[in-house]
């Protein structure tokens, strides 16, 4: 029987916990167990697939969390500010929480939990790109487009590679204009 009060989100918490002091890399059964107070074992109660479906409900909630905060940013906004306000919400996001977005898979998994939270996610922008009349193939190319400057610029952030003295918001401010410029002025077949 589990232990009371100890449930699979508070699992999922004590592995994000873990995760955000000490990377992806340290998830582990045992280390998890012991911010939880329970013997390893005892884990399997509360997530009975192991380490492997840990980091499968890991992953879950971070690209939920994501999905959260990409949808706050673009709530209420169209054409260039949501751009704006998805994108700083994308590397606010990957900032605050660096390992966590470590932990983000870039590749589909056939995980219906998921695929349903990465849905909401490119929900959000394919949503946002609708402000640019973009719909179908063009939609799809064009959240290819937002995504990869999105996770290029949160992944060179986080891992420490703008190294030079120019402000990396006055960075962000130009890619932004670059992007919906872009965008504006999108190519049709």
């Amino acid at each position: 029987m589990p232990r009371v009060g100890l449930t699979p989100e508070q699992v999922v918490d004590h592995a994000l916990a873990l995760i955000d002091e000490q990377g992806p890399e340290a998830l582990t059964l045992a280390a998890v167990a012991a911010r939880a107070g329970v013997a390893t074992p005892s884990l399997y109660k509360h997530v009975s697939g192991g380490l492997a479906e840990l980091r499968r409900l890991v992953a879950v909630r971070v690209t939920g969390e994501l999905a959260d905060r990409l949808a706050e940013a673009a709530l209420g906004r169209g054409g260039d500010a949501a751009v704006a306000a998805v994108l700083r919400a994308y590397h606010a996001y990957a900032t605050e929480h660096p390992h966590r977005y470590g932990a983000l898979p870039q590749a589909p998994q056939p995980d219906e939990d998921l695929v349903a939270a990465a849905g909401r996610l490119v929900g959000v922008i394919v949503a946002v790109l609708r402000g640019y009349g973009l719909e179908g193939s063009e939609a799809i190319h064009a959240a290819r487009t937002f995504r990869s400057l999105a996770h290029g610029f949160a992944a060179l952030s986080t891992g420490g590679a703008f190294q030079l003295a120019e402000d990396l918001g006055e960075t962000q401010d130009r890619m932004i204009t670059v992007l919906t410029a872009g965008l504006r002025s999108w190519p049709r077949p």
